[in-house]
């Protein structure tokens, strides 16, 4: 019999290609075939929402190859991803080839020879509630995008979009700039005792004055407290030490996948699961393409039982017994309820046994790094608690209490399968080491130290804290984050720079308009219960057509009021200091698609546009000019000499005041991989070039032949 099986990609029908005989036929599908037109709305509001469905402009030929495959065969399989975007996929394929209604849907977690034979043995029918519940945000979001974007056009800028789930995120990334603009920073002081202990050093923290938790925040007080301390008897008064215990992180979900990438191999969002994608799909690895993680889009942390003995049995041969726990570690979503994506299982390799090391050779070196990445987690999450003995010694000294404390390694547990065996974001005490002390004894002091410090306002948001925040608050869904940033960044809403994200004046700009008229779609707790929603539709408790309707009849009435109003807003451009060196008139600051330009306010008369330059406070050493920092078209930073044209100096690099002492070029600093940066040399003819470059880069340069 011959059977034909549809997936998304072609390395996804390689890999599974290889598990089955020549019986089977694995062809791909690149994805959705059909959606909603992008030239109309494509939704009949007044017909229950329904979906008016077209096949995607280029899909031609792999539709007529599905076509033919599926006439020669005497069943047809579809095997796209196991979520509501792949349920989706799977019914379109299933309308479009007029496939029976019976069990047509074959469902597999990860890429494995045995995953594959079970799930081939055993289809089952689609789930229509899981369709729907796409369908639904496909035609939520339709609704969003087609009424709201047209009044952007027409006020702000041509192109703009607007998105549930991306306006809640730029909306978030504008109120934490707005934090900290607005924030008052405060005065604070701390005290520290530096104490002779025998032979060693303690150093003390100030706790309490006559039994109340010390707040200074002022330095006079703090002098006068110093002052009053100098010449105190600092006496041990208590001495305990107790056994603290860290239990082992859960197993990678898509959100912390995504958050623990950014933060340790600073990756982003987009390419993390591009990446993912690539491991869960399949790599050749000893000349056989095998899928080597588990699927990557996913809010569970669960494991299977049989995943789960085979990592514990793994630990105990690599590192011994009592690195297993006594039962097997079970973990909450955390949520309060069991999400729907709980069947998926949390990301995992597909055998423990594919060590990062053996897999090495195979991968590219962003492949291997985010494999083991999610192989060390796993392994990790599956160990016994990590244990440490915790010293804290109270010290007196006339109504103030001095306490240091002191935390050393009992056991390491999970903690042994990370590299030096030290975890990520293992925290820091303040304190320094606790000297071995007794009860009683008085301790001469060395000396009083003051540090004066200052509240710090929030951080900024990276794409780990966005994406960390939006899953907290119930946002989007582990298949949206990724390309939620993508979008905003795209649109010029937000720019990213050192891994943090900035507003533009166009996201503050359009968050402002959409605050005042369409508060509901901007609201954070609007659109988590919206995701709740097409939970609910998904688990077959709530009609899709209801949640469509509840929602657009006040987004409509929304809408007409907005309609009505906007046309009353006069946005004005802000004015730079610049004068248009064509017509006289100020220029104004516009946003392109590399980010903002100066722009000539007589425009359509002027049509004079030029690019914001910052000043460096270098000189250019060829000509006397000024360096300043610019932008390329493609939004790339470069540096050049303000006296351009008629000088010609740029740089991808930061230039300073300082020649190179054997070629004479103007000498340039490079960042370096680790951190920090190093000062190089840009004349690839110097004979310095060439070593500096290595140490910039950290391999040696490969000469071309």
């Amino acid at each position: 019999m011959r059977t034909l099986i549809i997936v998304e990609s072609p390395t996804k029908a390689k890999t599974i290609e290889r598990f089955l005989g020549k019986n089977y036929v694995v062809k791909p599908c690149m994805g959705h075939i059909r959606d909603l037109p992008k030239s109309t709305m494509g939704v009949d509001i007044e017909h229950g929402y329904a979906p008016h469905y077209i096949t995607i402009r280029g899909k031609g030929d792999i539709i007529k190859i599905l076509r033919d495959e599926a006439k020669k065969a005497d069943r047809v399989l579809l095997g796209s991803d196991p979520d509501r975007e792949g349920e989706a996929i799977a019914w379109h394929l299933q309308q479009y080839l007029n496939l029976p209604d019976d069990k047509c849907r074959i469902s597999f977690n990860e890429i494995t020879d045995s995953s594959i034979k079970k799930a081939v043995a055993t289809p089952e029918q689609i789930d229509i509630d899981k369709v729907e519940a796409q369908q639904a945000r496909r035609i939520l979001d339709r609704l969003v995008g087609y009424k709201i974007s047209p009044l952007l056009w027409k006020k702000v800028k041509k192109g703009l979009s607007a998105g549930r789930v991306q306006s809640v995120a730029v909306r978030l990334i504008c109120d934490r700039e707005a934090e900290i603009t607005n924030f008052q920073s405060e005065e604070y002081w701390n005290i520290y005792a530096h104490l002779k202990a025998g032979k060693s050093d303690m150093v003390a923290k100030l706790a309490k004055i006559a039994g109340k938790k010390v707040e200074l925040h002022d330095g006079q007080s703090v002098e006068e407290i110093v002052q009053r301390l100098e010449k105190a008897e600092y006496k041990v008064s208590a001495i305990s030490i107790k056994e603290k215990k860290r239990n082992a992180p859960p197993p990678f979900t898509t959100s912390m996948m995504q958050q623990e990438a950014s933060k340790r191999l600073g990756m982003v969002a987009k390419k993390t699961m591009q990446t993912a994608q690539q491991l869960y799909e399949g790599i050749a690895v000893g000349g056989n393409i095998t899928g080597l993680i588990s699927y990557m889009r996913t809010d569970s942390v669960r494991i299977n039982a049989e995943a789960q003995a085979q990592a514990r049995e793994f630990i105990s041969t690599k590192y011994g017994a009592e690195y297993v726990p006594a039962k097997p570690n079970q973990f909450s979503s955390g949520k309060g309820r069991m999400n729907v994506q709980d069947a998926h299982e949390a990301i995992r390799p597909t055998s423990v046994e594919r060590t990062p090391a053996m897999l090495k050779p195979f991968l590219t070196p962003q492949q291997f790094k985010l494999y083991k990445l999610i192989w060390e987690r796993f392994v990790a999450s599956q160990m016994a608690q990590a244990r440490f003995d915790v010293t804290t010694v109270d010290i007196e000294a006339e109504d103030c209490l001095f306490r240091a404390s002191n935390q050393v390694l009992k056991f390491s547990g999970y903690m042994q399968v990370y590299s030096e065996g030290k975890e990520e974001g293992a925290e820091k005490d303040e304190n320094i080491l606790v000297a071995p002390v007794v009860e009683g004894q008085v301790l001469p002091l060395e000396r009083l130290e003051s540090k004066q410090n200052f509240t710090q306002p929030p951080p900024r948001y990276t794409e780990a804290a966005l994406i960390k925040t939006l899953e907290e608050l119930g946002v989007g869904r582990p298949s949206t984050y990724a390309p939620t940033i993508d979008t905003i960044l795209t649109r010029c809403y937000v720019v990213r720079e050192e891994k943090q994200l900035y507003p533009t004046e166009l996201g503050t700009l359009v968050v402002d308009l959409m605050k005042d008229y369409f508060p509901d779609i901007i609201n954070v707790e609007f659109t988590a219960s919206m995701e709740d929603k097409l939970d609910a539709v998904e688990e077959g408790e709530l009609s899709w057509v209801k949640v469509i309707d509840d929602f657009y009849q006040p987004f409509s009435q929304m809408l007409e009021h907005a309609e009505k109003e906007i046309e009353k807003i006069v946005i004005k451009p802000e004015e730079s200091d610049e004068v248009c060196e064509k017509c006289g008139r100020v220029m104004v600051y516009r946003m392109g698609r590399y980010g903002r330009f100066l722009a000539c306010s007589g425009f359509p008369e002027c049509r004079n546009t030029k690019a914001i330059v910052h000043s460096t406070n270098v000189k250019c050493l060829a000509c006397g000019g000024n360096i300043v920092q610019c932008k390329s078209r493609t939004g790339r930073i470069f540096y050049g000499c303000d006296h351009y044209p008629e000088c010609r100096y740029i740089s991808w690099d930061l230039p300073i005041d300082e020649k190179c002492a054997q070629c004479g070029t103007q000498l340039t600093t490079r960042p370096l991989r680790g951190g920090g940066s190093m000062t190089i040399c840009p004349n690839k003819d110097c004979p310095s070039h060439q070593n500096e470059e290595k140490k910039a880069k950290g391999r040696p340069r490969k000469k071309k032949a």
